[in-house]
């Protein structure tokens, strides 16, 4: 008798596939958060196997904060309509000028000013769940969290009274108003995610391999050089042979010298790295506690 076993990456796969379907049946109007980088690439990839040949149940939301780079929003629109799925995109832009955001004096990067947006989006659609990429192994605040992440009619999020999870039953139970963050991908690894992406031949945007780039050495790392944030005097600038690992706002982006043009080349490298992904995400070296901080607060 031949025996059947699933490998590493297909009892991911299973994993988060059940979770898609456990989202689908408990809940009355879940939304994707999709914003065209890497982790949500996947989590498209996985909505397409638990429910195709039906259409994908939910739209895709995203938070557009005005400072993304041109390379991700043209990806994320052409990806969506390939997928004949709904995108729905909520501007920073918008809200502030709504009064829904209202940005500090001096207050450059936006990343802050992405949870009422994305709390207003919630309550405007009155979505139940919101789907997203995150992965436990980013950010000591992200490993905390459960694969149903409950927050309160505030949009808050309590670190400390989340609900168990045994044996993958899954308390989906919210009240008017409140609404559940789902992880499917919470057990992927980065490598994970790259290897699912070689397997499934995925596409994924340009700047994730090797490319020439103007970059300015701010805060002990490379950033793009950009007209939102020009640099300053004394600054170094070089152009330089760069790619990204985790793609946040342009602003906050870290530039990380490369050679990696394939997807195996990404793979090689994140194998001999010593170095976490988000490592290189100035918005996260705020405080010691700046992710679980913008969390307690809504931030996806």
């Amino acid at each position: 008798m031949s025996s059947y076993q699933l490998d590493h990456l297909q009892y991911l796969e299973t994993e988060s596939i059940h979770i898609m379907r456990e989202v689908a049946a408990e809940f009355e109007r879940p939304t994707i958060l999709f914003s065209g980088g890497k982790d949500s690439i996947c989590l498209l990839r996985l909505a397409e196997k638990a429910f195709r040949p039906s259409d994908i149940p939910m739209p895709f939301l995203n938070v557009d904060t005005g400072h993304h780079f041109p390379e991700l929003n043209e990806f994320r629109d052409r990806r969506a309509a390939e997928l004949g799925g709904k995108l729905i995109v909520r501007k920073v832009e918008d809200a502030i000028a709504s009064g829904i955001a209202v940005p500090t004096p001096g207050e450059i990067s936006r990343n802050r000013l992405q949870i009422p947006t994305l709390l207003a989006a919630i309550d405007e659609f009155q979505f139940d769940c919101a789907i997203g990429g995150a992965r436990r192994d980013e950010e000591k605040a992200r490993a905390k969290e459960r694969f149903f992440s409950f927050r309160d009619s505030f949009g808050q999020w309590d670190p400390r009274n989340q609900r168990p999870e045994i044996w993958n039953v899954y308390n989906a139970r919210v009240n008017p108003g409140e609404n559940m963050r789902v992880f499917p991908l919470s057990n992927w690894t980065e490598m994970d995610i790259w290897e699912y992406i070689k397997r499934e031949k995925l596409e994924v945007p340009a700047i994730y391999f090797s490319h020439k780039r103007q970059a300015v050495r701010r805060g002990g790392q490379w950033l793009p050089v950009t007209d939102i944030v020009p640099p300053k005097e004394k600054e170094e600038v070089r152009e330089m042979v760069v790619r990204v690992r985790t793609i946040g706002d342009i602003i906050s982006t870290g530039l990380v010298e490369s050679p990696a043009t394939t997807v195996d080349d990404i793979i090689a490298e994140i194998a001999a790295a010593r170095v976490t992904e988000r490592g290189s995400r100035a918005d996260d070296k705020a405080s010691e506690a700046a992710m679980e901080d913008r969390k307690k607060q809504g931030y996806f």
